[in-house]
């Protein structure tokens, strides 16, 4: 064919360089695949951790909780209390025994009334109230003295003034009349104000008295 043995074999030559070159190439390129497996078994731990990148160590830190702010600063004492004001006891209510007596007297449809009025001590009052209340209602119109005034139907306020302790009695009149004639009255007196003292004795200064409509004065 016209070749000679010398022909044949230097493009086999050629070719195995050829092969050795690219295998050289590839190595180089991607050496693992050209590790064979013995050599990739046989390859020294640090070499792997070259290979591939190590991930960056991150520091380890331990973590304290925080103390509370009051334990951390230390015991506290509690502040003094500033601007306080000391309780001051309430001073106690004077003491003052109002009396109150007279006499109602009652005919037909008029009733009159004289009242007495006293304080026995040991506090002088500076104002005091009588209430008076009749079981038969009062006529629409009335003559009431000064310091007087209605309070219902059947009811009249008379205020005392001042009254100092044993220092004389207060005198108040009145004459009234009923909304119509009765047999009998009954009429309850009472002191319904004395200044805020403290009344020990109630029973001279509250009453209740029945009176016939005889015109006779029935005390109390």
């Amino acid at each position: 064919m016209g070749l000679t043995r010398r022909g044949l074999l230097m493009p086999l030559s050629a070719a195995a360089a050829m092969a050795a070159t690219m295998t050289v190439l590839v190595a180089a390129a991607v050496p693992e695949a050209a590790a064979s497996p013995e050599t990739r078994r046989e390859a020294p731990a640090g070499r792997a951790a070259s290979v591939a990148p190590a991930a960056e160590a991150v520091p380890v830190v331990d973590v304290v909780p925080a103390a509370p702010a009051a334990l951390a600063a230390g015991p506290v004492e509690a502040a003094p209390a500033t601007g306080a004001v000391p309780a001051v006891p309430a001073a106690p209510a004077p003491s003052a025994d109002l009396a109150h007596h007279g006499y109602v007297s009652v005919w037909g449809d008029h009733v009159a009334i004289r009242i007495r009025s006293e304080n026995l001590g040991p506090s002088d009052v500076a104002a005091s109230t009588v209430r008076l209340r009749f079981s038969e209602p009062l006529a629409v119109r009335q003559e009431l003295p000064h310091g007087c005034l209605r309070s219902g139907r059947a009811t009249v306020l008379c205020e005392t003034g001042g009254l100092r302790s044993r220092g004389g009695a207060r005198q108040t009149a009145l004459d009234l009349r009923l909304a119509g004639s009765h047999d009998e009255v009954v009429v309850r007196l009472d002191t319904v104000w004395n200044g805020g003292a403290r009344d020990a004795d109630r029973t001279n200064d509250a009453h209740e008295v029945l009176a016939p409509a005889t015109g006779d004065a029935y005390a109390f």
